[in-house]
């Protein structure tokens, strides 16, 4: 167990830490092009080094309701298993399951330490499967994203989720996985059907433009007849009593440093669509993998904006924000669209890291 880190300062050393690294991989895409050996050599050293100190840092941090939340809560419903409650019948499923039979074979700790394997291990695959030469520099941006640290350590069953979803779009040409690792993240948490009706939606329906407008309608539906969009999702559930509850709790401030219709979050959402329009409307670029990525995050991030006054909204940001990085980065890491282009991915990479910073250490 982590326990010389003070708790309090337990998020600080992690994203203060991302800094420094993040200035010494800017010295690389300041001063090499991309392809050198140097930068192979560097992308394996710290990509596998980076991996194994972010899953003893995560999976090994001290159980805290206070700084952790809902780390208590997993771990009293571990306890209660491993001495003899039964199985619960609620839930989400594939996490009821691995929860109850870990607790009759291994530690409380090392429960944690294999859901950090679980959240950041698939991270780390799917960037290598699509980036072999500069794996590390996305995992990395994926690490620093706003949402990253609060979901290990937090939101546990959601973050495992969505890293499981990410992993399955990496296989987007083999059916078997792909379909293996769509169906494991919405046993982990229902949610996931959300996200994965639009991506199944991208594969038929191709139109780009139809997305980007559904996005930008859903700011007026929105901020006209959103209390009643509300209800409208409430009454489906998707499946899910708890998302019927987030939805209609009245907003209490503090969920997500404040209520009403979150127009700092809006901008933030909308930063990866703004950088996919220009990437295939004046860089033109083809790629149908990244074209069901962007479409997938539109979509469902056009569902976070017609609930964003709703309690929990961060819930709901966090189906679509988890593909932020992707959408940002997979274009300059794929194809050719820059003049020093290595050069430019680096201010990209500072300038992402940056909102991250802002957000978490300095507004929030």
């Amino acid at each position: 167990m982590i326990d010389f880190i003070p708790l309090k300062n337990y998020f600080y050393f992690f994203i203060n830490s991302s800094l420094c690294m993040l200035l010494f991989m800017l010295l690389h895409t300041s001063f090499l092009k991309g392809d050198e050996g140097k930068v192979i050599f560097f992308n394996r050293v710290f990509g596998y080094g980076s991996l194994f100190m972010l899953l003893l840092y995560i999976g090994l941090r001290p159980l805290s309701e206070y700084y952790f939340v809902d780390m208590a809560t997993y771990g009293h419903i571990f306890t209660s298993y491993e001495h003899g409650a039964p199985m619960s019948e609620e839930g989400d499923i594939g996490f009821v399951i691995f929860t109850y039979m870990a607790s009759k074979l291994i530690s409380l700790q090392m429960y944690f330490l294999i859901c950090a394997c679980m959240y950041i291990i698939p991270l780390f695959v799917a960037s290598r499967r699509w980036f072999p030469k500069h794996y590390f520099f996305v995992f990395f941006m994926l690490v620093c994203s706003f949402s990253f640290y609060t979901y290990g350590v937090n939101g546990m069953r959601n973050g495992i989720a969505t890293s499981f979803f990410i992993l399955a779009l990496s296989y987007d040409k083999k059916v078997i996985p792909m379909v293996f690792w769509f169906a494991l993240s919405i046993l982990f948490h229902k949610s996931m059907s959300l996200p994965l009706l639009v991506f199944v939606l991208a594969n038929f329906y191709h139109n780009i433009k139809f997305y980007f407008i559904a996005w930008i309608s859903s700011i007026f539906i929105s901020l006209t007849v959103g209390g009643f969009i509300i209800s409208i999702f409430a009454s489906l559930g998707f499946g899910d009593d708890r998302l019927s509850a987030y939805l209609n709790n009245t907003p209490t401030a503090g969920k997500f440093s404040s209520t009403g219709f979150r127009w700092d979050f809006l901008i933030y959402s909308a930063i990866p669509i703004i950088m996919g329009y220009l990437y295939i409307y004046k860089f033109n670029v083809i790629d149908k993998t990244y074209h069901k990525l962007l479409k997938t995050y539109l979509l469902t991030n056009a569902f976070w904006v017609m609930v964003i006054r709703a309690n929990f909204s961060n819930r709901f940001a966090y189906l679509s924000w988890f593909l932020m990085a992707l959408v940002i980065f997979y274009p300059p890491f794929k194809q050719n669209i820059w003049n020093q282009q290595f050069k430019k991915i680096g201010y990209l990479m500072l300038g992402y890291f940056a909102i991250t910073y802002i957000l978490t250490v300095i507004l929030l």
